[in-house]
């Protein structure tokens, strides 16, 4: 089987990218033939490691930056690329998008079609996404939306490649939240801070500190907000790391504020180190990963006051962290792990190519 993974560029270090290396690396460890196609290319080489075996080609030695702007570009040249897509990979059984722009306007007649939506809808449905033959959605929260407008869609999530056999020491006074901290504020970190400053204004926390992990052009804000609410003592800014498990393990409870997700992988991460995790209830992502009461606490979405509350009864209880930590990390292995979702691919594959049989 010949399977090719299109992506906008490969050596962006996003979440779709990360997806999209796991996904190839596993494909090529169980022996099928894949390559991943790069539409565009911003560094030197891919952001995350990928196996021997899987083949990588660029489309464009240049930043989809620069193009994205350009009128020509926005009319006429993503046709031109869905058909260079077309006449360069005949061969390919599936070809599956993932992250960018492109649609298969021209098909190959033995292909068929797949792309992941990798971040939840907005209710809005494009006229592109009739041209694949089947949508992936990796969280369950829009399935009956999805369902309504395309006849084909399959749910399968995102997974973690080793399952650490470390869990995280329960008894360490830290809160971690990790993820791109950019103007568009997806990851929630001002509102995060807006907690913390619940919590530490209850006098009671006053030996427990918030690690924020990562970069981006909101950074500057953040540290004028942190500074400006008097919370340098306890709000500690940590730039993006490749060790992100030395991060998870320095903690004892995982905390999310996103204002939309797709499936969060900084959740099922930090589950697979038995944390107990909390979230608001947005409307994809942190309900298929999180048991609200068992593994951490689903929070009614923008309510910080129940969200400091809920993060204040974690912080108070050594073995309810402990308890609740087992059972994340109990669900990630029986949802999120490497061979359990290559087995959901593998049917999906299997099933598409019954179809086409009839």
């Amino acid at each position: 089987m010949k399977i090719l993974l299109t992506i906008g560029d490969i050596t962006i270090k996003g979440g779709a990218e990360r997806v999209v290396t796991n996904l190839a690396n596993a494909y090529a460890q169980i022996g099928l033939d894949v390559e991943i196609l790069s539409f565009y290319k911003s560094g030197d080489k891919e952001a995350f490691e990928l196996d021997d075996r899987v083949k990588l080609s660029y489309m464009h030695q240049k930043s989809f930056d620069k193009k994205r702007k350009n009128f020509f570009y926005k009319m006429f040249y993503k046709f031109i690329e869905s058909y260079i897509l077309k006449r360069e990979f005949k061969d390919k059984d599936f070809i599956i998008f993932n992250n960018s722009p492109h649609f298969p306007l021209f098909k190959n007649k033995n292909t068929k079609y797949i792309r992941i939506n990798h971040i939840n809808s907005k209710g809005r449905y494009l006229k592109r996404y009739d041209y694949f033959d089947t949508l992936i959605l990796i969280a369950t929260g829009e399935f009956d939306f999805w369902k309504k407008h395309h006849n084909s869609i399959a749910i399968i999530p995102n997974f973690i490649p080793n399952i650490s056999n470390l869990n995280t020491n329960y008894s360490q006074k830290v809160v971690l939240s990790m993820g791109r901290i950019e103007k568009t504020n997806q990851k929630g970190f001002l509102r995060l801070i807006d907690i913390w400053k619940l919590i530490q204004d209850s006098k009671e926390f006053k030996d427990w500190k918030l690690h924020i992990v990562g970069d981006g052009d909101l950074k500057e804000k953040i540290e004028n907000k942190i500074r400006d609410l008097n919370l340098t003592n306890s709000i500690i800014l940590k730039p993006f790391t490749k060790d992100v498990e030395s991060e998870y393990l320095s903690a004892s409870i995982y905390a999310m504020t996103s204002h939309f997700e797709g499936l969060p992988m900084v959740l099922i991460e930090a589950q697979s180190y038995a944390s107990p995790t909390i979230s608001f209830d947005i409307a994809t992502g942190p309900s298929d990963v999180i048991e609200d009461e068992k593994s951490g606490y689903l929070i009614e979405d923008n309510n910080l006051n129940e969200y400091a509350n809920k993060l204040k009864t974690l912080m108070s209880d050594e073995s309810l962290r402990a308890k609740m930590g087992a059972k994340s990390k109990e669900i990630v292995k029986s949802k999120f792990s490497k061979e359990v979702v290559m087995k959901q691919w593998m049917e999906l594959f299997e099933k598409i190519k019954n179809k086409n049989n009839y």
